[in-house]
C-alpha cells in the first residue's frame, strides 16, 4: 500500500497553490513568509510579502531599516508584534550569525519572535531538516488521521514525525499545511478529494467533522477610548507615539483616554487645548477587534486656535500622517475627520485571531 506521505506529496505536487515564497530555497524569504502566514491568510498575506520584499529584499536591509518604516510597511496586516521581532531578530543575525540564518531548528528559537513553529518550517523548507512544523492545520489533519479528540501538541508532533517525508522534509510540511488549509478544513471537510481518506480513522467512524473538539472561547471584553482629532488652523494635526513594547508599540495614533467605570465623555481628562474656535464634531465609533479583546473608539474632531508644544507627540499635515505608521483603527478615525482619503495610510486590515491561520 502507499505510504501516506507519497500520496500526500503526489496530491501537494499537483494541487499546490501557486504562491510566490513557494520554492525560493531562501531562508530569509521562507522566514518572511511564515511570520506573515502566522494569524493571516495566505491569499491577503500575497500583497504584503510581495512589497516587503520588494523594500527589504535581504536580512541586512531589514536589520539596517529604521524601525518606523518597517511598522509602516507592515500597517493593515495586523498583530504588529510579528514585524517589531522581525527587526530585531534581523539585527541578530547580522549581529550575531554574520547575516547567515542558522540551519537548524533547535538554533533558529534562539532568534526573538522564532517559536517551535517557525523554526520548524524554516530549517525544514529551506535547509532540509526532517522535523515537522505543527500549525492549527496540521493538527487538525493529524487529529483526524488518527481520530484524536483533543491531541496535546507533544503527541501532534510526534504523529506527524511518524509519517514525514525525510526526503523532502519541506514539501512534507508545506503539504500537511496546504491539506488542512484547501481540504481537511475546520468545517465541512472535503474528504470525497482528499488524498488521505483512506488512512482517515476519524472518517470512518464518522467523526471528521468533529475531531479536534472546539474549545470554547470565552467572550472578548470590549474596552472604550475616547479620541480626541485635534485640528489646527495650519490644518495639522497632533499624534503621538505609542510605547515602543506592548499593544501597537511604536505606532502614532491621536490622543486617546480609556473610558472606565462608566465614566463619560465630560469626565475625561484629556487636554482639549488652547481655546478652540467652537467647533467640535462628534464622530462615528470605530470598532476594532483585537485577539484578546475588542476596541471601541469614540473620536471628535476638535479645532483649535493655536498649536502648542508637546513633548510626547508632534503636530503633522495630512500628508506626513498618511506616511505615519498609523494603525487601521488610527486610519479609519483619520479618513471619517477628512484628513485621510480613501485608500491612503495603509490597507485593509486582515488579521484574524486564530493562531497560526494560513488558508
Amino acid at each position: 500500500m502507499e505510504a501516506i506521505h507519497e500520496r500526500l506529496l503526489a496530491w501537494f505536487d499537483a494541487h499546490k497553490r501557486d504562491l510566490p515564497w513557494r520554492g525560493v530555497g531562501d531562508p530569509y524569504a521562507v522566514w518572511i513568509s511564515e511570520v506573515m502566514l502566522q494569524q493571516t491568510r495566505a491569499g491577503s498575506v500575497v500583497p504584503y510579502y510581495r512589497r516587503w520584499m520588494a523594500r527589504f529584499p535581504d536580512v541586512g536591509a531589514l536589520a539596517d531599516a529604521d524601525l518606523e518604516e518597517v511598522l509602516r510597511l507592515w500597517r493593515g496586516l495586523g498583530y504588529y508584534a510579528r514585524a517589531r521581532n522581525a527587526h530585531r531578530c534581523a539585527q541578530q543575525v547580522r549581529d550575531g550569525h554574520g547575516g547567515a540564518f542558522p540551519s537548524s531548528a533547535a538554533r533558529l528559537q534562539a532568534l526573538p519572535g522564532i517559536g517551535p513553529y517557525t523554526a520548524a518550517a524554516v530549517a525544514s523548507i529551506a535547509f532540509g531538516e526532517a522535523v515537522p512544523a505543527v500549525d492549527g492545520n496540521v493538527r487538525r489533519v493529524v487529529a483526524r488521521l488518527f481520530d484524536l479528540p483533543d491531541p496535546p501538541p507533544a503527541e501532534v508532533r510526534d504523529r506527524a514525525a511518524g509519517l514525514m517525508d525525510t526526503a523532502r522534509p519541506g514539501d512534507f510540511n508545506e503539504a500537511m499545511m496546504e491539506l488542512g488549509a484547501l481540504v481537511c478544513t475546520p468545517r465541512s471537510p472535503s474528504c470525497g478529494t482528499c488524498p488521505l481518506a483512506a488512512a482517515c480513522r476519524a472518517r470512518a467512524t464518522g467523526r471528521a467533522a468533529d475531531r479536534p473538539l472546539r474549545r470554547r472561547r470565552r467572550p472578548a471584553p470590549t474596552r472604550i477610548w475616547d479620541v480626541q482629532v485635534t485640528v489646527s488652523p495650519r490644518g495639522r494635526t497632533l499624534v503621538v507615539r505609542r510605547p515602543r513594547e506592548g499593544l501597537l508599540g511604536g505606532m502614532w495614533e491621536f490622543p486617546a483616554v480609556e473610558v472606565k467605570d462608566g465614566a463619560d465623555r465630560g469626565a475625561r481628562p484629556m487636554r482639549i487645548a488652547e481655546p478652540t474656535t467652537g467647533a467640535v464634531v462628534e464622530l462615528p465609533p470605530v470598532t476594532h477587534r483585537f485577539s484578546h479583546f475588542t476596541a471601541v473608539y469614540r473620536p471628535r474632531r476638535v479645532e483649535v486656535a493655536a498649536e502648542w508644544g508637546e513633548t510626547a507627540g508632534r503636530w503633522v499635515t495630512p500628508s506626513e500622517l498618511a506616511d505615519l505608521a498609523l494603525p487601521v483603527a488610527q486610519q479609519r478615525i483619520a479618513g471619517a475627520a477628512g484628513l485621510l482619503r480613501r485608500g491612503r495610510g495603509g490597507h485593509r486590515d486582515q488579521g484574524g485571531t486564530t493562531l497560526f491561520m494560513r488558508a
